[in-house]
């Protein structure tokens, strides 16, 4: 708003009147009935005036008060706007850094479910080769209590026909020979069964831990 223009009190003011000059003693009749201004009228005028030039430049200064308050304010806002403008930028890097982070967690959990997943198939494949082993070696179990058995029986033969003795003992010499066969047989079985419990054992303890990771990162939140 502009600012109103003081009036000079010295231009609207009214001309002091002179003083009215003395009256002609011959005056006529008819001027003896007007009355001359007096000096309380002229200073009432005085008064008048210089109330409304306070009047007016106390406007003057409130007007512009006001619009010294109207720029602070304006001022005021557009630091706010230019504030809440940068704070808007900032938080959208940090979404954008938080997608980023976040599919850079999901990639992870997929490789790590992938992973898991494959220690599952693998471990599933070594139970099954397990399985296997202790099929044939209980086979072989039965195979070396057959041949316990008879070497058994050939020693009782042996014992009873002793014109036999020399193709028994032969026969017990063979079966000894396929018994130790067994033995070793099922020692190798062993031996391979127990490498095939520790590989179980570590693929176990491989996918415990990553399903602790997975449980980890789903429990983790995101970020803003």
């Amino acid at each position: 708003m502009p600012d109103s223009p003081v009036p000079n009190p010295a231009k609207t003011a009214t001309p002091v009147a002179r003083p009215p000059k003395a009256e002609a003693r011959d005056s006529s009749p008819g001027d003896a009935g007007v009355p001359a201004p007096g000096p309380a009228r002229r200073s009432a005028l005085i008064i008048a005036l210089i109330a409304l030039c306070a009047v007016l430049l106390i406007s003057v200064f409130v007007l512009w008060s006001e619009v010294s308050t109207r720029d602070a304010t304006i001022v005021a806002n557009k630091n706010h706007a230019d504030q809440v403008q940068a704070d808007a930028v900032l938080l959208r890097v940090q979404i954008g850094e938080a997608k980023t982070a976040s599919a850079t967690l999901q990639k992870k959990m997929d490789d790590t479910k992938a992973e898991s997943d494959q220690l599952k198939a693998d471990l599933d494949k070594a139970n099954a080769i397990i399985a296997g082993l202790q099929a044939q070696l209980d086979k072989t179990r039965v195979i070396a209590t057959d041949f316990q058995t008879q070497m058994e029986e050939a020693k009782v033969v042996s014992i009873k026909h002793q014109g036999e003795v020399e193709n028994a003992v032969a026969q017990v010499a063979v079966m000894q020979t396929q018994l130790n066969e067994a033995r070793a047989d099922a020692a190798q079985l062993q031996t391979q069964l127990a490498d095939s419990k520790a590989q179980i054992a570590d693929l176990q303890a491989k996918l415990d831990k990553d399903e602790k990771v997975i449980a980890q990162r789903q429990k983790t939140p995101a970020k803003n």
